[in-house]
């Protein structure tokens, strides 16, 4: 009998370990997407800041993936998200510029996006924090920096839920009046008022509320998590800016502690991971919509510190030329985080291991999918590509050069292939060329010395810059700001 009972334990002890073995094989990846708002290059500890606080951010690095080739894939905010949910760059999906109230560009319905493929798959979709991807409406009050009347939507357009969100808590622009105590955050469509504290912590709070209390814990899960900060009106909680009282200039500690502002959230979002076990299986990738504003490399000086004022812009490109709605490295470079621990672990990546892997926003979309096993949608053309090979220390192969078309500042066109990178005017006349590997602050045109060069990536820019205006919405058409600032039809259709 005793015989008969240790083979009973030991058949039940395989078939628990079968079991384990089988649920652990069968772990769904879970991912997340979180972006920040006009946060520079050099705006995090880990990426060079010798004054910022961002602890939790940076240990999503040292246990990860630092990505110190990252883009955004446009020098300015709704562009950019417009890419990471589509894979296509901004001119080809149509959303060419920032979106204002009441404006005839938004992310069309056309468009596939990535919540509409996940939630086809069986994943539970939801987005926290800022929008901006299409219309909406409010009303300022007088001259000043006040608004009213908050309405979500424009007739027409897709909803949140045609987008493919399943639950969504978001303001359509920025935060209003500003990142303390804002009036214009929506719940899944409803208007809620004056939220007491600060837009970070808000959105996080929000976050743990869905995550722990309303979602199918049976699905995995898809998610965009968007921070205001440190995009204006900056705002910050008194207790982060405490952390800053021995720098003497107030504009600074209101901007260093908006970027410490949005490390607490990302702490309280990893707590909440941890704390329902699926951290490990989570695929996070954190990055920014585009390069800091201000209008020169220190941000805005000699104003008078407030709320309301531009003062407060101090983002750090890390030394890179240009800055917000530039094409040039500090427009576009941006801070880049993967944190996905049994993935780094299933491809064999060392922790906290630098990747000069070049990626760009539009690359998120191919890469979830390939993790998530979903094919993508045929007949569309992508301008990323999955950034998996990146985990296996390999580079990654792409048919179309990186590219950007941005509609402010004298360079507005550019491509990347390898370390070269070729800028030209929005009309394509006058181009200039860098080598990132020995000049990334772009100080020095090559044009004259590498003419081969300059006409091979000629080509290939041409090409491709008609290929995406021809494509896209021709939007771009009826705004005054660009008229006579893009090649014109005949060249377009010239193939």
């Amino acid at each position: 009998m005793r015989r008969n009972r240790l083979l009973y334990l030991t058949v039940l002890l395989i078939t628990l370990g079968n079991v384990a073995m089988a649920q652990k094989k069968e772990q769904k990846t879970n991912f997340i997407q979180i972006l920040t708002d006009d946060q520079g290059w050099g705006d995090l500890a880990s990426f060079g800041h010798q004054f910022i606080k961002s602890p939790n951010i940076d240990k999503l690095g040292e246990e990860g993936v630092k990505l110190t080739n990252c883009y955004a894939a446009d020098g300015v905010c709704s562009p950019s998200r417009s890419s990471i949910l589509t894979g296509r760059t901004p001119y080809r999906n149509g959303v060419y510029r920032w979106v204002p109230a009441s404006h005839f560009c938004y992310l069309r319905k056309s468009e596939i996006t990535l919540p509409q493929l996940m939630r086809k798959e069986g994943f539970s979709t939801a987005h926290f924090g800022k929008w901006h991807l299409n219309g909406f409406q409010e009303e300022r009050v007088g001259k000043t920096e006040i608004y009213k009347n908050f309405k979500w939507g424009v007739k027409g357009q897709p909803s949140m839920e045609e987008y493919g969100y399943d639950y969504w808590f978001a303001t359509p622009n920025v935060a209003r009046p500003n990142h303390k105590d804002p009036e214009n955050f929506f719940l899944n469509g409803e208007l809620l008022g004056k939220i007491e504290g600060y837009s970070a912590q808000i959105v996080a709070k929000q976050f743990v509320d869905w995550f722990l209390h309303k979602r199918d814990k049976s699905k995995p899960f898809f998610i965009t998590i968007w921070f205001h900060e440190p995009h204006g009106p900056i705002n910050s909680n008194p207790e982060f800016v405490k952390l800053y009282d021995k720098l003497k200039d107030p504009s600074m500690q209101q901007f260093l502690a908006n970027v410490t502002q949005i490390d607490d959230a990302v702490g309280t979002i990893v707590n909440a991971l941890k704390q329902e076990g699926v951290f490990d299986d989570t695929f996070i990738w954190y990055t920014s919509d585009n390069g800091p504003e201000g209008i020169h490399e220190y941000g805005t000086f000699n104003q008078d510190d407030h709320v309301y004022g531009n003062s407060r812009y101090r983002g750090d490109t890390g030394g890179l030329k240009g800055r917000k709605r530039w094409t040039h490295e500090g427009g576009i470079r941006v801070p880049g985080i993967i944190s996905w621990p049994n993935g780094l672990a299933k491809y064999g990546y060392p922790e906290g291991k630098l990747s000069a892997e070049p990626v760009i926003g539009s690359d998120i979309f191919p890469t979830f999918l390939e993790v998530a096993g979903i094919d993508l949608p045929k007949g569309v053309i992508y301008d990323g590509v999955s950034a998996i090979p990146l985990l296996k220390e390999k580079k990654i192969k792409r048919e179309r050069p990186l590219y950007w078309r941005n509609n402010t500042q004298e360079y507005r066109v550019a491509i990347r292939v390898d370390n070269w990178k070729l800028l030209c005017d929005a009309k394509r006349t006058k181009f200039v060329l860098y080598d990132l590997e020995k000049d990334i602050r772009e100080t020095t045109d090559l044009s004259a010395y590498y003419p081969k060069v300059v006409e091979r990536m000629k080509k290939q820019l041409i090409a491709l810059d008609n290929e995406v205006l021809t494509e896209g919405p021709d939007w771009w058409k009826g705004d005054k700001f660009l008229k006579g600032q893009l090649p014109d039809d005949k060249e377009l259709n010239t193939k």
